[in-house]
């Protein structure tokens, strides 16, 4: 059975997004970006809120720019290529190899998982990701911690009233001071 994955930049203060909204200091440098390049194509499938479905609407004409570098245009051709669906209340429709999710978080994700197919499902949007941790639906937690205090803002991980064990797999720490950790769900 595929996995479901949370992977997102967070600040040193646990924020995904300060309390203006902005989440500038989670600009990758290069060597962080391959890593979200290298866990990129490792995803099958991509669950979207609507404002980060919106934020990656970039990336689905960027082939066509002229200024990007061999992993940015690799990037571009892998995104638009994933299927994705997305949870919006507000879109009628959405373009490229998305689709508007006709459930719930935990139908799509069942659905989803037994579907035959190669790659983690990738679950994106704070909204969203804490919908599914909610319903014990994370398999698995991926965390860029930015060296940045921002202060307040949107937490990544939401308040839980209940004990979640996980299992460290994987720590990377990258030039800029960026630290990367995979944690497992132990069930």
């Amino acid at each position: 059975m595929r996995s479901v994955i949370s992977s997102m930049n967070v600040s040193l203060d646990g924020r995904i997004a300060g309390p203006d909204g902005g989440f500038d200091w989670t600009e990758p440098d290069e060597e962080v970006f391959r890593s979200h390049l290298e866990e990129l194509r490792g995803v099958g499938g991509y669950l979207l809120g609507r404002r980060l479905y919106e934020t990656m609407l970039y990336w689905e004409t960027a082939e066509q720019e002229t200024e990007l570098d061999e992993a940015q245009l690799e990037w571009a051709a892998l995104w638009t290529a994933l299927p994705k669906v997305v949870f919006s209340g507000t879109l009628s429709a959405v373009r490229g190899n998305a689709r508007l999710a006709s459930g719930g978080v935990a139908g799509e994700l069942e659905r989803l998982r037994t579907e035959p197919g190669h790659g983690d499902i990738a679950i994106g949007g704070a909204t969203l990701a804490a919908e599914a941790a909610g319903l014990g639906l994370i398999d698995e937690y991926r965390v860029r911690i930015h060296p940045v205090l921002v202060g307040g803002g949107i937490p990544f991980f939401p308040q839980r009233e209940h004990r979640v064990d996980l299992e460290l797999v994987e720590t990377r720490t990258f030039t800029s001071g960026v630290v990367y950790l995979r944690h497992r769900v132990t069930r």
